[in-house]
C-alpha cells in the first residue's frame, strides 16, 4: 500500500523538517509513499486541493474530533487494509483552519492523533512516527515496546 501524506503548508520549522525527514527516511525501508503540499489560502479552497489531491485514495482525515488509534491498532489497521488490496491510503493533516463539516463527511475515516488541537508540524512528525512505528509493529522489530 502506498501512502500518500498531504498537508496544508511546508514545514516553517528547521527541527520539524528534520524530525519529519528522519521518519520519512526511515519509512523507504517499510513501503512506498507520496508527499503532497497545498498551499494554504481559505479554507473553502484549501479543502477542494485537498479532494483533488486524495482522489481515488482511501482518505483518512486527521481531525481532533476522530478515533483514536492505539499503536497495536494502527499496525493491525494497515494489515487490514493491505489484505483487502487497498492500493493507496490519504493522510490528510489540515491548515490553521481546521476542517469542515462537509470536508469530514468526504473522508472514509477520521483519526486523531490527539484530544488537543495540535499545530500541523507538530502533527506531521507524530503521524509520519506512528506509521513507522505501525510498520515495525507488523515486522516484530523492537522498535516498539508494549
Amino acid at each position: 500500500m502506498t501512502w500518500r501524506f498531504i498537508t496544508v503548508g511546508k514545514p516553517a520549522f528547521s527541527w520539524a523538517r528534520e524530525a519529519a525527514d528522519m521518519y520519512l527516511e526511515r519509512l523507504r525501508n517499510y513501503t512506498k509513499f507520496e508527499q503532497v503540499v497545498i498551499k494554504d489560502g481559505p479554507r473553502k479552497q484549501v479543502e477542494a486541493q485537498l479532494l483533488a489531491a486524495s482522489e481515488k485514495t482511501l482518505r483518512v482525515v486527521l481531525d481532533e474530533r476522530g478515533k483514536a488509534l492505539r499503536s497495536m491498532e494502527m499496525a493491525r489497521w494497515i494489515e487490514a487494509r493491505q489484505m483487502t488490496g487497498v492500493k493507496c491510503a490519504s493522510l490528510i493533516i489540515g491548515g490553521a483552519e481546521g476542517h469542515s463539516q462537509a470536508f469530514r463527511e468526504a473522508a472514509d475515516e477520521i483519526w486523531t492523533l490527539s484530544s488537543l488541537t495540535l499545530q500541523h508540524e507538530v502533527a506531521r512528525v507524530v503521524l509520519l512516527e506512528q506509521v513507522y512505528r505501525a510498520h515495525t509493529i507488523l515486522r516484530g522489530e523492537p522498535y516498539h515496546r508494549e
